[in-house]
């Protein structure tokens, strides 16, 4: 110690301070064993109120070494009281409540508090009792909305319960139960707003101790509580897998120690990485445990499935996870290539991965490499289209492949960008082709990007086109069926004109915005030309674009007034001489091209039908 440190805690033993600490303390003492438990309480008020007044003072100057020492003494001056062997046990029952509050607070001012707010939280669980105490640190970690500094402050509390929950001696899955939704809600809100990881690694490594503490109890029980206990602990540990994902750095050694911990646990409960990505069911998991409350903790639950995913998604990143984990993921990988009902039901779990902001880069890499894995050419594509066990898993194929699309959109590196891709055609090609163009048009109609809307329809013109060339293999020495050169093609029908008209005359009419949605103009008049001349050529009308109607809906609704705009834009555009107007221009150049050539095409086919 400094011989500075030593003269300012020589000074505050003399101080105003230390004796007002030691006044109230006594009076306290006092009036409890009096059995004045009005003015005790009054009394104890005074202490908390006090020792706000020594926090805020160093909190309000942070460079004052003053202000921090003499809060350091306070506080363990707080620490020889309540560890007094004669202290009076209703004396620590009143002070019990909000105490532990108070002393948390002084570890944001700096590290060295949190073994002093430890102790004092410790002393309260050996002299209180482990089920009273439950109660107070869980409404402790409560407290930590109010507080500025809440990572540094839930520490002491967290650390807490993980000792609490060992002492338990009765009804342990009901008292963990109740306390792993306030702790998990907590952990939710200060990890995701928290930008300090260093007190963020001090928090998680607590919050692994309480799942270790867990786990210690599930192995002493024995009959139903244990496993209603490990589903507890499961629950416990995905969410606590997917923030500590989302809130440390993905490199740092600390971060893979707290996975590996909570691998192993994972494993203990029965979770293997095949159970997370097909059948685990968060919902299912919580009426289990809570019964009818469910939905008041399912909040607390919020990021289950996407720990479910990461956990195997960790497997990828070290293979020391994975060993941990008692995983092969080869295995796992080989299953899903083989099974498609368990790799529909994959991609959506890991459709959590990449729809999560918070998450880093890297790991999204590893999700998007793994759904490659079992995406590609290679698997088995055995879906009955009669049925109708498929349909229930459109929803969540599309929300992966909406989440995939904005891995495309967004991803930093090119690398990334181009496997993305191949996982969205690999995840199109699984649906079956009667649903294909529904899950086309959808996902069109949910994306505001002219360029990712342009890919879409590129997509469904390439469909289109493999239909005809697989039809003409199928039917070149059959005779042609009347107005359906190729049968079985679920593209070639008038569902494609109506994706065309989304782009050409959007639902708010008028023509679309130019030059911003060129890239899908361009792709919906090419798609437009290409299916106008396929059909003139082998004289069908399967999609209904050779009908008079539709030719006249085309050329007076989208094409005319199309070139319209066209027109004026790139008149005005060609007497400026700006950037802009000159990057306008190329832009607009392909597609006025195309745009009177689809012009030519029905004027003549209009010419035709008179």
């Amino acid at each position: 110690m400094s011989v500075s440190v030593e003269r300012e805690i020589a000074s505050f033993r003399d101080s105003e301070i230390r004796n007002n600490l030691r006044r109230v303390l006594e009076s306290c003492s006092k009036l409890v064993e009096a059995g004045d438990f009005h003015d005790s309480e009054n009394t104890g008020s005074e202490l908390i109120e006090f020792l706000d007044s020594v926090y805020d003072a160093a909190v309000s100057d942070p460079d004052s070494e003053r202000a921090e020492n003499e809060a350091f003494e306070a506080i363990s001056e707080i620490q020889r009281y309540i560890c007094s062997p004669s202290l009076d046990q209703e004396v620590v029952d009143a002070l019990s409540f909000e105490l532990p509050k108070a002393v948390s607070k002084f570890v944001g001012i700096s590290s060295r508090f949190l073994d002093i707010a430890t102790t004092i939280i410790d002393q309260f669980i050996v002299k209180c009792g482990p089920r009273d105490m439950l109660s107070i640190l869980c409404n402790t970690l409560g407290y930590s909305s109010k507080i500025t500094k809440a990572a540094s402050y839930i520490v002491p509390p967290l650390s807490g319960i993980s000792k609490v929950i060992i002492s338990i001696k009765r009804r342990q899955f009901e008292q963990v139960k109740e306390a792993v939704p306030i702790i998990l809600n907590v952990l939710k809100v200060v990890s995701l707003e928290s930008e300090e990881e260093e007190e963020l690694e001090d928090v998680f490594d607590r919050a692994v101790g309480i799942a270790i503490s867990i786990c210690e109890v599930c192995n002493k029980l024995e009959g139903d509580a244990k496993p209603k206990l490990q589903s507890v602990l499961g629950l416990y540990v995905l969410q606590c897998m997917a923030l500590i994902s989302a809130s440390l750095g993905y490199k740092a050694s600390r971060c893979h120690s707290l996975v590996l911990q909570l691998s192993q646990i994972s494993s203990y409960c029965g979770l293997s990485y095949l159970s997370l990505l097909t059948t685990y069911e968060v919902e299912t998991v919580a009426s289990s445990i809570f019964g009818e409350d469910k939905d008041l903790f399912m909040g607390s639950l919020s990021h289950v499935k996407h720990g479910a995913a990461l956990s195997v998604i960790w497997g990828l990143v070290s293979e020391e996870v994975a060993y941990t984990a008692k995983e092969n993921l080869t295995a796992v990988k080989d299953e899903l290539c083989n099974n498609q009902t368990k790799r529909w039901q994959a991609i959506g779990t890991l459709k959590q991965v990449l729809s999560f902001v918070n998450l880093p880069w890297e790991l999204k890499k590893h999700a998007i490499d793994f759904l490659l894995c079992i995406t590609d050419g290679r698997i088995s594509r055995n879906c009955n289209e009669e049925h109708s066990e498929w349909s229930s898993y459109m929803p969540s194929l599309f929300s992966a492949l909406q989440a995939v699309k904005m891995v495309i959109m967004h991803a930093p590196e090119p690398e990334l960008r181009k496997k993305s891709f191949a996982v969205l055609k690999g995840v199109l090609d699984d649906i079956p082709i009667s649903q294909r163009l529904d899950i086309f048009k959808a996902l069109i109609t949910n994306t505001d990007s002219s360029s990712m809307i342009a890919i879409f329809i590129d997509l469904i013109r390439k469909e289109m086109h493999i239909a005809i060339c697989n039809s003409r293999s199928i039917v070149k020495d059959a005779p042609q069926i009347e107005n359906k050169a190729f049968p079985d093609t679920p593209f070639w029908n008038p569902g494609v004109i109506e994706l065309i008209e989304l782009v050409l005359r959007p639902p708010r009419g008028g023509p679309p915005f130019l030059p911003e949605q060129s890239d899908a103009v361009l792709s919906a008049l090419n798609l437009y030309r290409f299916v106008l001349m396929i059909e003139s050529a082998e004289k069908t009308n399967c999609t209904g674009v050779l009908s008079r109607n539709s030719l006249l809906k085309a050329y007076n609704e989208w094409l005319l007034p199309l070139r319209t705009l066209v027109t004026g834009i790139m008149a005005e555009s060609k007497s400026d001489h700006d950037d802009f107007a000159v990057d306008t221009v190329c832009t607009l150049n392909p597609l006025e091209l195309v745009l009177y050539r689809c012009i030519e095409l029905v004027e003549e086919k209009l010419k035709q039908s008179t």
